[in-house]
């Protein structure tokens, strides 16, 4: 992650020649503000300082003894003596989002800072301070072993963190085989947070090892200098090996092979309240080298468990698939879709959608530009891939699909594949729950509104919750439909608490089910208007049928946009 800098502002000749010079450093050259300061290229499109009103490092031309300036004593003298330059109004762009990112890191790795204050002579005790000299707790409880179990072989691949190595298992239950083992140095575990960091990878592995998609987990151990953790061995190679080994970019059936795969796994870590931050093509391996080879995710080591509600805030991810919310500090799970979204633009046209020659730039793109639909090969791509694409890549949050409506949009729809239970859902329903009487007969009177292909979430969600006999389900059916796929993530990302919120609200929750539009007032129908309010698609529907909408409690009619800012409330 980079760090951002002032732009430069070019100038011409003319101003270039009635610079000042840089003075003498004072006291031979020691001076460190005149050390500092470069001296003016006198070529054409040369750089030059901002005029602004802080003190400049441009220093007098005039030496600051009284017999250097023929002024008088008091007056001071100007700094050039030509007609000055317009003051630019705003000479600097907005600050960057990106100054946030090497704080950031320094503060998950460590800064490494000579120790102040005075030096102990022979027989002291240093500061004296007791919390400052405690050490960093480093025994993380794992097995001592890991010599007697394994044997290492050759480096496969190297991180931010850590390397990884295959090795070969000497006894267990795997005895034989070839597994990978992430190696991290206890060296580069300078700060409390880097150590959670670890406790943490290893929680969320051991916890979310069981989906197909999922690299494997089997041990973690550690020694005086490392911290191992041993995975399943992917020897398939990165998702981005293979985008370059097909010439930059996939076709569109090739790449709807790779994103259900993707967002199944994605889908399956946000249903258990874990955010990975750092989703991109390098992130998925491949576990052989056969085309139709199945595709794992790995990498948890920027992971962290995201509750209900819950905004995350620091900033994490590699720079061409962050988010926008991430770089304004305010981000939860639908972070990782927008780095699907990115990846999903790499597949289809081989490019990045944000591209800059610096990491501030890049971030900058983020914020304020738009990917480019028009060049090739974009025009060749059909109009559903592209809708899709670009509901992954929408800047406000709030309108981006989750997983497991991606997996249902028109684009990727598989009949024969089974959705996963979105955890969207049980926030919808909190929602109604604590909804007013007026709005909830708005979301009414919406509800007829939407079309067949908006129905099939909803729809999917609801067999998921295995209704009654009688087509109802109560809040039993939400809770164990959410125990079915608990893990002991879920525990700890406290996603189970939303049954008890639930279960504050109301004692019993009934929904009636129609294969057609929806007919009378049920709780499906609001729970499925919050998640279609999302996307722009039903209020242009609303615009073009021209809605007006009856209040129930008032007898007024009110215009749509009026509800819309309502309903958002």
């Amino acid at each position: 992650m980079g760090q951002c800098y002032a732009k430069k502002i070019p100038v011409v000749e003319d101003d270039l020649q009635h610079q000042p010079p840089p003075p003498p450093a004072a006291n031979g050259g020691d001076d460190s503000v005149g050390a500092a300061v470069p001296s003016p290229s006198p070529r054409r499109g040369g750089t030059t300082p901002v005029r602004s009103f802080a003190a400049s490092p441009w220093l007098s031309p005039f030496r600051r003894s009284s017999s250097a300036s023929p002024l008088p004593v008091g007056v001071s003298p100007s700094p050039a003596r030509a007609t000055p330059r317009p003051f630019l109004r705003r000479p600097f762009p907005p600050p960057s989002p990106a100054k946030h990112i090497k704080a950031s890191l320094a503060k998950r790795q460590g800064a490494h800072k000579p120790r102040e204050g005075p030096i102990p002579e022979e027989g002291g005790g240093g500061t004296g301070d007791p919390l400052a000299e405690r050490p960093l707790d480093k025994t993380f409880g794992y097995g001592k072993n890991f010599g007697a179990k394994y044997e290492l072989g050759k480096e496969v691949g190297r991180g931010h963190f850590g390397h990884t190595c295959s090795a070969r298992v000497k006894k267990g239950d795997i005895k034989g085989q070839l597994v990978a083992v992430k190696i991290i140095s206890k060296a580069k575990m300078t700060t409390a947070i880097s150590i959670e960091d670890v406790r943490r990878e290893v929680k969320i592995l051991k916890a979310l090892s069981g989906h197909k998609n999922m690299v494997k987990f089997h041990d973690a151990c550690e020694d005086a200098l490392n911290v191992y953790i041993v995975m399943e061995l992917c020897e398939g190679g990165e998702l981005l090996d293979r985008i370059l080994a097909r010439g930059g970019r996939y076709t569109e059936e090739d790449a709807k092979v790779i994103l259900m795969q993707i967002l199944s796994v994605v889908a399956f870590c946000h249903l258990q309240g874990v955010v990975h931050r750092d989703l991109k093509p390098e992130n998925f391996l491949f576990t052989s080298r056969d085309e139709n080879a199945l595709m794992k995710m790995i990498d948890f080591g920027l992971s962290d468990f995201n509750r209900p509600d819950e905004r995350l805030n620091d900033i994490v991810g590699s720079a061409y698939y962050v988010a926008p919310e991430v770089l304004h500090r305010s981000y939860g799970m639908e972070a990782d879709i927008w780095s699907i979204g990115v990846i999903t633009y790499i597949l289809l046209c081989g490019s990045r959608p944000f591209w800059a020659r610096t990491e501030s730039g890049i971030f900058r793109a983020v914020l304020r530009a738009d990917p480019n639909f028009d060049d090739s090969p974009w025009p060749a791509v059909s109009r559903e891939a592209k809708d899709f694409v670009k509901r992954l890549l929408n800047k406000d949050y709030r309108k981006r699909m989750t997983a497991v409506q991606a997996l249902t949009h028109p684009w990727l729809r598989d009949e024969q594949q089974q959705v996963p239970l979105d955890i969207l859902i049980y926030k919808l329903v909190k929602s109604y729950l604590h909804a007013s009487p007026f709005k909830r007969a708005a979301l009414k009177a919406l509800s007829k509104a939407l079309t067949e292909d908006e129905l099939i979430y909803i729809r999917s969600q609801f067999n998921l919750l295995e209704p009654n006999k009688d087509g109802r389900v109560s809040l039993e059916n939400f809770r164990m439909a959410l125990l079915r796929n608990s893990t002991d993530a879920m525990k700890e990302s406290k996603v189970l608490e939303i049954l008890n919120a639930l279960q504050l609200s109301t004692s019993l929750i009934e929904l009636s089910w129609n294969r057609s539009h929806i007919e009378g007032w049920t709780l499906k129908s609001s729970v499925l208007l919050q998640s279609a309010l999302t996307s722009s698609r039903l209020w242009k529907i609303g615009n073009r049928l021209q809605v007006q909408l009856l209040s129930t409690l008032s007898g007024r009619v009110i215009e749509l946009s009026q509800l819309r800012n309502w309903l958002r409330s």
